[in-house]
């Protein structure tokens, strides 16, 4: 759910502070809906594309990652910019045996340290609405994969039909943020949260920078509602 901050070095520190909090709470904040659409992500890669080279940009503690162990990649990395977070990640990883096929990272997501065209599928959950530059981002993961390959994208969005519209609104700007904040200790991240999804670029806007950065054939998948998106795109 959270992921990076405008302020890349606000935003470390931010991660930092929840690194230790951060899967609870996610998973609890949203009910446990998150684990679906991941799962969802994960299922429109393995329906494309055999035993694929992968990169989670902003992966957190990775559960993408982990979770698209079930379509057999050849390998993953993940790179993010929260040291702790990806702490957080090698243990899960080496938890469950995966040291010899997930790799992490710290890297920025405008500056990915790959050359060109060397993975299958470029993915990111819940990090692309923080990236200080969208754009710029966008078409770094568009550079890292060869031709055909995919950009997947799971991110927030705003729901839009009445009544679920007001509720959701009441349950994101009001109990999402004081229950982050009594569970996690850190008064701004969960704040935050809401905050950068009310600013974010989706649906058609979103779609547009795809394609500035270079991808064809996008598309959006609308998830519970309208709450999340996975919007993919394929470098021509």
């Amino acid at each position: 759910m959270l992921e990076k901050h405008k302020n890349e070095n606000t935003v470390e520190l931010m991660f930092d502070s929840i690194a230790h909090r951060y899967d609870f709470l996610n998973h609890l904040l949203s009910f446990g809906i998150d684990k679906s659409w991941r799962k969802r992500a994960v299922r429109i890669i393995g329906s494309s594309y055999k035993n694929p080279r992968i990169i989670d940009v902003a992966t957190g503690t990775a559960d993408l990652a982990i979770m698209a162990m079930r379509i057999n990649p050849s390998l993953i990395y993940g790179i993010d910019i929260s040291e702790r977070m990806l702490a957080k990640g090698r243990e899960k990883i080496k938890k469950q045996e995966l040291e010899d096929k997930i790799f992490l990272l710290k890297a920025e997501s405008e500056h990915i340290p790959f050359d060109d065209d060397t993975f299958d599928v470029a993915m990111s959950a819940f990090g692309v609405r923080n990236f200080n530059d969208p754009l710029k981002g966008l078409t770094e993961m568009t550079r890292v994969i060869r031709r055909n390959g995919l950009v997947l994208i799971l991110e927030f969005s705003k729901p839009q039909k009445v009544p679920f519209k007001q509720i959701y609104n009441f349950y994101f700007f009001n109990i999402l943020p004081f229950a982050g904040r009594v569970f996690s200790g850190n008064r701004n991240a969960y704040r935050y949260l809401p905050e950068s999804v009310e600013a974010f670029p989706d649906n058609e806007l979103f779609i547009n920078l795809m394609q500035k950065a270079g991808l064809k054939n996008t598309e959006q998948q609308r998830l519970t509602g309208g709450i999340a998106s996975i919007y993919k795109g394929i470098k021509p």
